[in-house]
């Protein structure tokens, strides 16, 4: 018996991190409500507080701008939720895009480089990211929140522009995902803790504690809450490869962000009892772009299955096949000639015409629309090649 251990290092970091991040994201969208529910208090010293009922029982939950007047016993600190889920999803980024770079990160067709150098720029991505972020936030642009996130925003487009013209599509994707949640979690561990620390450790001593701590670990939280919504996006975008394998990956991913951060600030306004009428309308706006942007992208299709009908561009079994037999049937064969596997991957063959029509749904989406088919590209598809599988599949596969 041959147990993939990669396979199941893989599983297990994965659920791991799905666990971890649906704490740490369920207990920030948690404290956002909270904030937002508060009500003055009609006794006592605190700032606000809030009764709810959940699960049979009441609960009455007060804020403290600054500090309490004396320190309870018990004080729960969240960031190991946070902290969990940055270190599964690094392991996660090393396992699969590191160590695999030539696999699934290196796109020869893009630009060719070591395994050392594509880890390289990942590593200077997330440290860039950042050191850009943090400078930004301590500079007299941070005063500003809606002026920061639009530098912000700014930045992190062109880090996806750049990154796709390095990496593949996907790579790219994820890449930018890690620099989100890299400044996520650098905002608890750098800012967010150590200023709760500082004004725990004054209190202790008979101080009063810095308001301007407080104020700073509640902005870094709000930035927070705000990119939770775009990094989701792109933990599962590697499933839909209409919106990496568009022409251009990195304004899809700056459209589908922006909607998740303006879908966040409608529940924001919601859960403060504001108006969420305009906010609601420009969430669904950008949805309906992102949707409508992709759609056109993938419209020059039918232009050509119109040129294969006319008989302008015809692509025939005997036209695509040579470029199966380049790229593909070394491994999804019934007999893979690459000592990689022997078995085809996921049982898809493509060495006979009946085996590649029967696998043209899946063809299309890998290999022509999210170019992650070769892997790595080692075998160097050119984007005509799979132009020409795109106009055979359009064309309803002729022999």
């Amino acid at each position: 018996m041959t147990i993939d251990w990669g396979e199941w290092l893989n599983l297990a970091i994965r659920w791991f991190h799905l666990t971890a991040g649906i704490a740490w994201i369920g207990s920030s969208f948690y404290f956002v409500w909270l904030d937002n529910h508060l009500v003055p208090p009609k006794e006592g010293d605190a700032t606000g507080e809030v009764w709810s009922v959940h699960g049979g029982g009441f609960y009455h939950k007060q804020k403290y701008a600054v500090a309490p007047a004396r320190m309870p016993e018990d004080l729960h600190w969240f960031k190991w939720e946070a902290y969990t889920t940055w270190i599964t999803g690094f392991s996660l980024l090393v396992l699969i895009y590191w160590v695999g770079a030539e696999s699934f990160l290196i796109d020869p067709a893009k630009a060719r480089m070591s395994q050392t150098d594509a880890i390289a720029i990942g590593i200077g991505a997330l440290f860039v990211g950042w050191m850009f972020y943090d400078l930004a936030c301590r500079s007299p642009l941070g005063r500003n929140d809606r002026a920061l996130g639009v530098v912000w925003f700014a930045f992190l487009t062109f880090a996806a522009w750049f990154l796709n013209h390095v990496f593949n599509a996907r790579g790219a994707f994820i890449h930018v995902g890690a620099m989100i949640g890299t400044v996520m979690v650098a905002n608890v561990f750098f800012v967010i803790i150590p200023n709760q620390r500082k004004a725990v450790a004054q209190l202790m001593r008979g101080e009063a504690p810095d308001p301007a701590l407080g104020k700073a670990g509640k902005q870094r939280s709000l930035h927070n809450n705000y990119m939770t919504l775009p990094v989701l996006f792109i933990m599962i975008s590697h499933h839909y490869a209409m919106t990496f394998g568009a022409a251009r990956p990195w304004l899809v991913l700056a459209l589908l962000g922006l909607t998740g951060v303006a879908v966040r600030h409608v529940f924001n306004l919601r859960h403060r009892g504001a108006p969420t009428g305009r906010a609601m309308a420009v969430a669904g706006a950008m949805a309906l772009v992102s949707v409508t942007y992709v759609s056109m992208e993938k419209a020059t299709l039918p232009v050509e299955v119109e040129s294969v009908a006319a008989g302008s561009a015809a692509e025939t079994w005997a036209s695509v096949e040579p470029i199966f037999v380049k790229h593909c049937t070394s491994c999804h064969a019934a007999k893979p000639t690459s000592e990689a596997f022997a078995a085809p991957p996921l049982g898809v063959m493509v060495d006979t015409y009946d085996h590649s029509r029967a696998a043209a749904g899946r063809v299309k989406k890998v290999a022509v629309d999210a170019e992650i088919m070769p892997l790595g590209n080692m075998t160097g598809m050119t984007r005509a090649e799979r132009d020409a599988l795109g106009r055979w599949i359009a064309a309803g596969a002729p022999q």
